[in-house]
């Protein structure tokens, strides 16, 4: 599946989006104007400012340009997020090119992370509505925690699945849900219909960090944008290998752990071997499959137009894409 096509209703709101986040990113900072430039060249999805358009013109949204501040102050958490992650995780590659701490290292990363982070705040002021500035400071420090959690579960294969689905709501599905909550408030939508598209993000947010997880085994380098294997080596548990683990052999679990608690890439096909041998990957899909579900399910009390459409069609893309 292609992700252009689906966001076509938003398709100027998106590049208004865009707009917005070059204007927002500019500094007298040489230094962080470099790093912005550097990051903006990089792309990416932009999948959480488009739920954000979305959800607010499916729940009635006409009003001003709120709509695309929001998003472009979600994509601003996002991509700060992204920039202390590569840092904490060591990571040298992100979308098939060098990470921006590989680039200028690790402080200047940081601060420009922190920078961002400040720089969404200012943003959230500028809309002058409170409710935003307390659903997207309780989320920032919500995601927050779900990264010192996963810190704390990095070489350890003695993690659940309960634990994994905790790290990937407070850090993933915890931002969707932000977003499509607060676009329906934008539209000034019933409680019920917030709700529904708050549960609809959390649910999308989680099938397309499955499906991350999943293609962390499944892919290729060019397809994925990363280098596969990645998360072995930041010694992650992820959902592929915790159920790979909780079926295989005595000799292949102790082969699996050893990998896990050593971050050894070099063992790499012989746990690729490991969740082929326990379908690790078909039950993986499945959990990611049954997520999207519950998020296309989330959408039946939103009135149906175009916009419902498109996120219908984004909870399919996040289990069917192949990067």
């Amino acid at each position: 599946m292609q992700l252009e096509p689906i966001l076509k209703p938003v398709e100027a709101d998106m590049r208004a989006v865009d707009a917005l986040i070059r204007r927002h990113l500019d500094s007298d900072v040489v230094l962080i104007r470099t790093l912005a430039d550097y990051i903006i060249a990089g792309g990416g999805k932009r999948l959480r400012p488009a739920t954000v358009l979305l959800a607010a013109r499916a729940a009635g949204f006409t009003g001003n340009d709120d709509h695309r501040l929001l998003a472009a102050i979600i994509e601003f958490i996002h991509t700060a997020t992204l920039l202390h992650d590569d840092v904490v995780d060591e990571s040298g590659q992100r979308r098939g090119r060098d990470t921006a701490n590989a680039v200028w290292g690790n402080s200047a990363s940081v601060l420009t992370g922190d920078f961002l982070y400040s720089r969404a705040f200012q943003m959230m002021v500028a809309l002058e509505r409170p409710q935003v500035m307390q659903v997207l400071a309780d989320t920032t420090n919500r995601i927050a925690e779900g990264e010192v959690l996963q810190l704390m579960n990095a070489h350890r294969a003695d993690i659940s699945e309960s634990d994994y689905m905790d790290v990937v709501d407070r850090k993933t599905a915890s931002l969707f849900a932000a977003g499509c909550r607060l676009g329906a408030m934008l539209a000034d939508a019933p409680v019920a219909q917030s709700d529904a598209l708050a549960r609809y993000g959390c649910h999308l947010g989680i099938a397309f960090q499955i499906m991350d997880d999943a293609l962390d085994y499944d892919a290729t380098d060019n397809a994925f944008g990363k280098n596969v294997g990645d998360d072995l080596a930041e010694g992650k548990a992820t959902l592929p290998l915790i159920w790979a683990l909780s079926q295989a052999t005595d000799d292949d679990a102790s082969a699996l752990r050893r990998a896990i608690e050593d971050g050894d890439c070099g063992q790499l096909e012989a746990v690729r071997s490991a969740i082929e041998s326990t379908r690790a990957m078909t039950y993986t899909l499945a959990r990611a499959e049954d997520e999207a579900a519950k998020a296309r399910a989330a959408l039946d009390q939103i009135p149906d137009s175009p916009y419902k459409r498109a996120l219908l069609e984004l909870a399919d893309f996040a289990v069917r894409r192949s990067f």
